[in-house]
């Protein structure tokens, strides 16, 4: 069993990974050779340090989409393929079987059910939301890899423990940190109060060998400064969550009527997200300037900076 508890993602990374690539397992999967631990439990005491401040593994764009993909509702491959587009190897008629999304907020909205239960009984054991289910094995590409999300609220602190049957250390791990945390602070934003710990627990945690090189490169950066994302404003994030879900679609689409940076600045943690957003597209130097200098907090201004780097780089 591997254990580690740590303040920041990129700290997590650091143990993990060194773990995989010195320590691990070998196994022959069906997306190739990887390096594997059987059993793992990972806290996050910071949730909000969910972002890599790693030049080389900071994945705000995909994670950002990532999240507002699971937050749409929808498993149509378009949105997301649009920021990794690896998920079109995975859909089936343009749909991705093993989506979160309608599991989380579709029809049933169980989110909902989570913080109705969660404001009926403080120390609720049921706040939980299963995703994957016994049918999915049937699935002819994809396969949920989270199980579970448990949400437990004790002495006014929302904690969230995630259950894994598989989890790719490199490229999934991160994403599902992020996404996870941030469901995690919505759910305490609306049941008012903050949020705890995140814990993160994985059946088969493994590193393919196509990542090896990249999750080395990463190590050799060694230790980053922790960092933690602004934290989302107090109240039910409702109104903030449509209103970003929305722009990112128009954004995404080429929409005329998308917001430009002359149209935020009423609600800065939204605002920077929307910016955020605005920068993926951003080709030209000026115009990733121009986003760098307008954010409301500079937590952000290191991934416009990289962004930029390797516009340059190219």
């Amino acid at each position: 069993m591997l254990l580690v508890e740590e303040d920041s993602v990129d700290d997590v990374l650091q143990v993990v990974l060194n773990h995989l690539l010195r320590a691990g397992s070998r196994i022959e999967p069906s997306k190739g050779p990887a390096s594997e631990q059987v059993g793992a439990a990972i806290e996050l005491r910071n949730p909000r340090a969910r972002l890599s401040r790693s030049h080389r593994r900071s994945p705000i764009f995909s994670a950002l989409g990532e999240w507002l993909w699971y937050l749409s509702g929808t498993d149509e491959v378009g949105p997301i393929a649009h920021y990794i587009p690896m998920y079109l190897k995975f859909a089936v008629e343009g749909r991705v079987e093993g989506a979160y999304g309608p599991r989380l907020f579709g029809a049933d909205d169980r989110l909902a059910e989570v913080i109705k239960r969660l404001r009926d009984k403080q120390d609720s054991r049921q706040a939980v939301i299963q995703v994957f289910a016994q049918s999915d094995l049937s699935n002819q590409r994809d396969i949920p890899c989270t199980t579970t999300l448990q949400f437990l609220l004790r002495d006014g602190l929302l904690h969230l423990a995630a259950t894994m049957r598989s989890n790719d250390a490199y490229r999934g791990l991160p994403h599902d940190i992020f996404a996870f945390t941030m469901i995690q602070e919505m759910v305490a934003r609306n049941v008012g109060v903050e949020v705890g710990t995140y814990l993160h627990f994985v059946g088969s945690l493994h590193l393919y060998d196509s990542d090896a090189d990249a999750a080395a490169a990463f190590l050799d950066e060694g230790w980053h400064n922790l960092k933690p994302m602004p934290a989302m404003p107090d109240g039910d994030p409702a109104g903030g969550v449509r209103w970003i879900i929305e722009v990112e679609e128009r954004i995404r689409l080429g929409d005329p009527s998308a917001p430009t940076l002359a149209d935020l600045g009423e609600h800065p943690y939204w605002d920077d997200l929307a910016r955020v957003l605005l920068a993926f597209p951003e080709k030209s130097g000026s115009g990733l300037r121009r986003i760098r200098e307008s954010f409301d907090d500079p937590f952000y201004e290191i991934y416009i900076n990289d962004r930029h780097a390797r516009f340059e780089e190219d």
